[in-house]
């Protein structure tokens, strides 16, 4: 009996406030088929929002080891088995979410992507830096940015801003420095066939 290959897998990274949401978005208007769309934040927000309450965290709390170890790990693991199981039935999927350590640690980037059901799983990294992440930050005024913004320079280092991923991948610039429009950056992209489909016809539109 043949062995299903999955389908395909984009995984746009980088942190909250970088833009991962637009870049998405951008990603789900030109790709073909439409990937099913994992948000962290739309899977989990009020879920986590009800376990930092009932454990009387700070409502705020979205980083540190307390947070990793009881809601971070748990979150990932539902969102990797999520997509391997919609994968394997033949839908590709987009994940949007941080994930700093898959996609800086080469192993366990390798290992995720078995996680997530094997290759083709492929990386878009939100480039950005502390400016653009500050005026975001503060311009979106949500609650779970708190905990970020009242040690800004902690949480800046915690998400290795300046490194770029230890995995395969492709950066897209969103800095408001940026010289090239978000949206040309990812027309670009998909334009050039770097999406295209390893089995068959591209899944560009």
């Amino acid at each position: 009996m043949a062995v299903r290959v999955p389908a395909d897998a984009w995984v746009v990274a980088g942190p909250p406030g970088a833009g991962k949401s637009t870049v998405a978005d951008l990603l789900l208007a030109a790709l073909e088929p439409v990937p099913a769309l994992l948000d962290k934040d739309t899977m989990y927000g009020s879920f986590v929002a009800a376990i930092l309450a009932a454990a009387g965290r700070p409502a705020g709390e979205r980083e540190g080891a307390w947070y990793d170890e009881h809601i971070k790990a748990h979150e990932y693991a539902g969102m990797t088995a999520t997509a391997r199981e919609i994968r394997g039935r033949g839908c590709p999927v987009l994940l949007s979410g941080p994930f700093t350590r898959q996609i800086h640690d080469p192993r366990a980037w390798r290992e995720w992507v078995a996680g997530l059901g094997g290759d083709p799983v492929r990386l878009v990294w939100v480039r950005t830096d502390a400016s653009t992440l500050w005026h975001r930050l503060t311009s979106r005024r949500s609650e779970r940015d708190a905990g970020k913004l009242v040690d800004f320079e902690a949480f800046c280092a915690s998400m290795r801003l300046d490194a770029e991923p230890g995995a395969p991948h492709l950066t897209v610039d969103n800095r408001l420095s940026a010289d090239v429009p978000l949206g040309r950056q990812v027309a670009g992209l998909v334009a050039s066939g770097v999406f295209a489909d390893e089995h068959g016809a591209g899944p560009q539109r």
